[in-house]
């Protein structure tokens, strides 16, 4: 796909479209802009993060247009990275708008946060912020269509409707095509929100229907695409950077007469890095600008560079394990403490106590980050692979001293993403280093070695858990010291102790039917970039507690199913705020509590679906985990067989996902397939470990992901089904935390061998 293509959207002119004018050869009625957000889209902003529920900003702002051939487009504002984003907000608008999916085309947006509103594509919240706004573009489009096709045939409104990409006229059955209605129904006044009809769920033609075709499906399986490494511009150059093998160092010195000789290398450049905190700033090094990425990467090889390492040069991941096992020891910090479970504690005859360690991991995308710019005239264009393209220009127009409409950011499609793409440092690297070679167009690709020694790293944590028990084996107290260098460290210098959104990632949001909780917060700095990550925090809270839980089912002698139903008690509603949750992933309160009635039913359903309880040949075991994540309920059993030689095969894993409404059902099992591969491979092999301040793994012979020989056999998604009944929950970001601790539970039921220590590796050979 040519670079025009993939994006272009006609620039929509305000004046022009108030006046109901066509904006482009054969393109007519332009829905989104103004009146129509104002009316049908804009709440008040409360909760949600964006700039407003459902993350449209009022204003200029285009989402839908018709041409008069009748083909629909429909803007696309999220990034596409794998999920289906690409087809599940555009098929939410046609369907309301009746339009026929054979005759959408989806226009990727460009970072543009006055028209389209927050873009950043992470959060698992596309969806979940923006279902509703969509099917009310849908429906206003609809009934200005209607409306024109009244007018035209002079019947009253309540004999038209739109039915699969035409207007019908009941009585007579007269029909106009959307194409012949599109320049009328420009003029059409734009129907107040109040007025809008929604489709009731009868009536959805794609909405939780199976099969709705995938936007990009062939391309991507025909290799068509265009991702942010695919980019081509005339007369571009080639760069690959060498940064500092430790963060927070420098270039002493260097000498690039070797790096020079290299056949193909044109120019090699010092990027000044940024100083503390890193936000989203380059790293610094040397760059290598070359015809081709080969030369540059032979020519980076040649570079003679002596750094100076700064104060991270000591950083030893193994060494760090011990300054996390302290603090965990220690007293610290209360971020939820309801009851007195310390004086619980103090007193208590039977006690158990637990520690979980997690080390630092990488995003490992497919596609390294990659981006191209060019300047032209004063003004930058930039072609890249980014979750939050909005990040991107504000990053490039500081680093360029440029104001941001200057700049302009086309989003490609993302070889994955997991939250490293929302961190624009790549982009801000080729923008400086095409304003050093006089704007001509510079894409930097960054290496798998690149991409592993410099991430954004999920964060090394150690959990410690503690508990008094009754005489039935019921905790009467619980405290969690919950342990790591925090994602704060990246946009603050010297933050240290979790911030709230890590927080309420499973450590004091646990809503546990436990008279005393504690959750303690430990004081760690940072010694290397960290960032969110697939579902973020919830990884080592979920893998330590729901071990936990079924450690002290086995103390107990129960089952661990009935345990940690008996844990969560009755069914009920839990306001997240009465657990020191200010958080609760942005959402209200009042509309998201925390439902323990769903956790429950989760929890059943994926055991049933199982077969929990079934007799199981030697060296099997079924182990379950729970989790509220993203505000949707997830439960996964596991079934493991473990070899007489310690490996670890997954014959089978049920997933029961209740993330409320249902809009695309192929998208969340395929999500759901995907975090439970992704799980798999960092609890069984994913680790990044640090010597001298430098992450020794380089590519993913060492930095291992799983094979497809080694993947689950087979992975069965079950979804609770709620209609619209309840308000919709996160899908990419879910499911991936409770695999670890699924396994983990797995094992010890196959083997009688607990894992506390992540990833497993080799301890069931020893």
């Amino acid at each position: 796909m040519s670079q025009e293509s993939i994006l272009d959207l006609p620039d929509l002119n305000r004046r022009r479209l108030l006046k109901g004018v066509g904006i482009a050869t054969g393109l007519a009625l332009t829905i989104g802009v103004n009146g129509l957000v104002r009316a049908a889209v804009e709440e008040p902003k409360k909760y949600g993060g964006d700039a407003m529920p459902g993350g449209l900003k009022a204003d200029v702002l285009v989402f839908v247009s018709i041409s008069t051939d009748g083909i629909v487009n429909i803007v696309a504002h999220r990034s596409e990275m794998g999920q289906g984003v690409r087809t599940s907000l555009p098929m939410v608008v046609a369907d309301e708008l009746e339009a026929d999916w054979e005759r959408v085309k989806v226009v990727q947006a460009e970072g543009n946060e006055a028209r389209y509103g927050n873009q950043n594509t992470d959060g698992s919240r596309s969806m979940r912020h923006h279902f509703e706004p969509m099917r009310r573009i849908g429906a206003t489009a609809r009934m200005m269509l209607e409306t024109a096709a009244a007018l035209a045939w002079g019947v009253p409104i309540s004999e038209v409707e739109a039915k699969q990409h035409q207007v019908v006229h009941k009585p007579s059955g007269k029909k106009l095509g959307y194409g012949e209605l599109s320049a009328a129904a420009a003029k059409v006044p734009v129907p107040a929100r109040d007025k809008l009809k929604l489709k009731s769920s009868a009536e959805f033609r794609y909405i939780g229907k199976q099969n709705t075709r995938n936007i990009d499906g062939q391309k991507i399986v025909t290799g068509t695409t265009h991702y942010g490494i695919d980019t081509q511009l005339k007369g571009m150059l080639h760069a690959v950077v060498a940064r500092p093998p430790v963060f927070g160092g420098k270039v002493k010195s260097f000498d690039a007469s070797a790096a020079l000789k290299v056949p193909g290398v044109m120019k090699v450049i010092e990027l000044q890095g940024s100083n503390l905190p890193p936000l989203f700033h380059p790293l610094g090094g040397i760059a290598v600008l070359a015809s081709n990425t080969w030369a540059a990467i032979k020519g980076r090889e040649a570079l003679k560079i002596t750094w100076d390492h700064g104060s991270n040069a000591s950083y030893d991941s193994q060494a760090f394990r011990k300054t996390l096992e302290n603090a965990a020891r220690k007293p610290a910090k209360a971020v939820r403490n309801n009851g007195d479970a310390v004086g619980v504690l103090a007193k208590s005859k039977q006690l158990f106590s637990a520690e979980y360690y997690q080390p630092h991991i990488a995003h490992g995308t497919m596609e390294p980050p990659a981006a191209t710019v060019q300047i032209v005239d004063g003004k930058c264009e930039a072609w890249a692979c980014v979750q939050d393209p909005q990040a991107a220009l504000n990053t490039v127009a500081g680093h360029l001293g440029f104001k941001p409409e200057n700049v302009k950011v086309n989003v490609t499609l993302l070889g994955g993403g997991f939250g490293r793409k929302s961190k624009p440092d790549f982009v801000a690297e080729a923008a400086l280093l095409s304003q050093a070679m006089g704007g001509k167009p510079v894409k930097v690709t960054w290496t798998r070695e690149d991409d592993l020694h410099h991430d954004y790293f999920h964060t090394v944590s150690l959990e410690r858990i503690e508990c008094a028990l009754d005489a039935k084996g019921m905790p009467t107290a619980w405290l969690h010291r919950t342990t790591a260098p925090t994602i704060a460290s990246t946009f603050v210098e010297n933050a240290k102790g979790g911030a709230p959104f890590e927080l309420g990632m499973g450590a004091v949001n646990m809503p546990f039917n436990i008279p005393n909780m504690r959750v303690e917060s430990p004081e760690i700095p940072a010694h290397t970039r960290i960032g969110w990550f697939r579902s973020v925090s919830n990884i080592p809270h979920a893998f330590a507690v729901q071990s936990f839980v079924a450690e002290l089912a086995h103390q107990a002698k129960r089952d661990p199913r009935d345990y940690l139903l008996d844990l969560l008690g009755p069914a009920r509603k839990v306001n997240p705020e009465s657990i020191s949750d200010s958080w609760n992933y942005g959402e209200s309160p009042e509309r998201y509590p925390i439902d323990i009635g769903r956790m429950r039913h989760v929890v059943e359903l994926a055991c049933q679906k199982a077969g929990w309880g079934r007799k199981l040949p030697k060296s099997h075991g079924l182990g379950l985990a729970l989790c509220y994540n993203f505000v949707t309920y997830i439960a996964t059993v596991v079934e493991v067989v473990v070899g007489d030689d310690g490996e670890v095969s997954i014959p089978r894993v049920d997933i029961a996902v209740d993330c409320g409404p249902q809009v695309n059902p192929d998208r969340i099992r395929s999500q759901a397939e995907g975090a439970c591969i992704m799980g798999a491979s960092l609890t069984l092999t994913g680790e990044i470990t640090f010597k001298n301040g430098v992450a020794q793994q380089s590519n993913f012979h060492e930095y291992q992901v799983l094979r497809i020989d080694e993947a689950p056999r087979e992975i069965r998604v079950h979804m609770v089904d709620h209609g619209l009944d309840v308000p919709l929950g996160g899908v990419g970001e879910p499911v991936t935390p409770t695999i670890a601790p699924a396994i983990c539970n797995a094992i010890f039921a196959a083997t009688g061998q607990r894992i506390r220590t992540l990833p497993i590796r080799d301890q069931l050979k020893a």
